[in-house]
């Protein structure tokens, strides 16, 4: 299964430098083109982590693992266009190709995280992929939870501060 991300999941990661976790749990990672355009803006308005991004992006890199995808046929383009005026490009279009090539979708924003779940679109986000990294043993718990602590250091608002509730609940 292919995995789309939006810009949410993207930053948490990049913004403690650990973005390779996310190629290390799926090798390969899709942006939409509309991410992209948000992360290069990020990048132009001081958002550092984001410096070196093109260099794992492919078709800019060719040895990339995240990959660079557009929207193509009427159906992900009637279902961009019919999202709620809340929510973002990148979130909107990440939504519509998700939905119509049967993608996963990383992102942790709650009102795009519940337009996907209207539309039966599988979701995950940093939590997920903090406890999918835990499960698979690519790191311990307490790293987790570091890495959990650095992101809210850095702004993400997570519902947990202890990804134990999660693990346990599975």
């Amino acid at each position: 299964m292919s995995i789309i991300a939006n810009t949410t999941v993207i930053s948490n990661f990049a913004s403690i430098g650990q973005l390779d976790l996310l190629r290390r749990l799926f090798e390969r990672l899709v942006v939409s083109a509309e991410v992209h355009e948000e992360i290069k803006a990020g990048l132009e308005e001081g958002y550092e982590f984001y410096a070196g991004i093109e260099t794992i992006l492919k078709p800019f890199a060719e040895q990339g693992w995240i990959e660079l995808a557009t929207m193509t046929g009427e159906a992900e383009l009637r279902l961009f266009g019919s999202v709620p005026p809340k929510l973002h490009r990148g979130e909107a279009s990440s939504i519509a190709i998700a939905k119509e090539r049967g993608w996963l979708f990383l992102s942790d924003d709650a009102a795009a995280r519940k337009y996907a779940t209207e539309l039966n679109v599988e979701i995950s986000g940093t939590l997920g992929c903090l406890t999918l990294a835990v499960e698979r043993q690519l790191m311990s718990l307490e790293q987790a939870n570091i890495w959990l602590h650095r992101m809210i250091e850095q702004g993400y608002r997570s519902p947990v501060a202890d990804l134990s509730e999660l693990l346990s609940k599975k």
